[in-house]
């Protein structure tokens, strides 16, 4: 029943690397030309598709560059290293030194982190030998990723943000900022209160629901009027990178 498909190849590829540990030599099949040019070619096309799909998807809200060469380089370096493996003991291990793997940038969207498994799975199955079915991955999770962006399925009409207002320790806070929050944000509610600068200055620190549609330069401008003109921070919810300070 599997004698020649998926794992036919997985148990006659165990059983090799068995005999190799209980002593019995048995020696690694060599890489024909034409199997490495069409692995590892076909893994460089898909890497170069995901790539496109990643920038049309990430067209409005920007992407990096070596992001996206990294979605051409991840498929091919790892169709290579399962070409080279040949057994399936160097497959899994290969598996373990992939979960060691720590990107040193700043921490993206998870989306982002499920693009390196879309290539690192597209590269796995060139990597063994199914071409085909890297091909059929890619173009359904192509299509579905293309048009989950283009509905902007799952879009929030406001955005769940932090607001961080320094005010100076003579004023009193209670009340001041509600009704430039009440304008402008769907909910607020004030989360915590904390001194800084040696007890100088206060911090006020409220969650808020922030419509798209409103003029966030002004609601900040609002409420530097309020606070003389001291520090404001609006920061997006989980991501502190994406920062309006006043």
């Amino acid at each position: 029943m599997f004698e020649h498909g998926f794992f036919g190849n997985v148990l006659s590829k165990y059983y090799e690397s068995s005999d190799s540990v209980l002593g019995t030599s048995t020696s690694l099949v060599p890489i024909k030309a034409g199997e490495f040019f069409l692995c590892v070619g076909a893994a460089l096309v898909i890497g170069f598709l995901i790539s496109l799909i990643y920038i049309v998807t990430h067209r409005k809200e920007g992407y990096s560059q070596s992001y996206v060469l990294t979605m051409i380089m991840l498929p091919t370096i790892v169709s290579l290293i399962l070409l080279l493996i040949n057994t399936t003991a160097g497959a899994l291990s290969l598996a373990g030194a992939f979960t060691l793997v720590r990107f040193r940038s700043v921490a993206g969207d998870p989306k982002d982190i499920a693009y390196i498994f879309f290539a690192m799975a597209a590269g796995t199955a060139c990597g063994i030998g199914y071409i085909g079915f890297a091909i059929v991955f890619f173009i359904i999770l192509g299509v579905v990723m293309f048009i989950l962006s283009e509905t902007d399925f799952g879009g929030c009409k406001k955005r769940h943000m932090t607001l961080k207002i320094a005010i100076p320790e003579n004023l009193d806070y209670q009340g001041v900022f509600e009704p430039v929050l009440g304008r402008y944000t769907t909910y607020h509610k004030l989360r915590r209160v904390k001194t800084t600068n040696f007890g100088t200055l206060f911090e006020l620190i409220y969650s808020v629901d922030v419509l798209d549609n409103i003029d966030q330069k002004k609601f900040v401008d609002e409420l530097r009027a309020l606070n003389g003109n001291m520090t404001i921070n609006l920061v997006f919810f989980k991501y502190d990178d994406k920062i309006y300070e006043g």
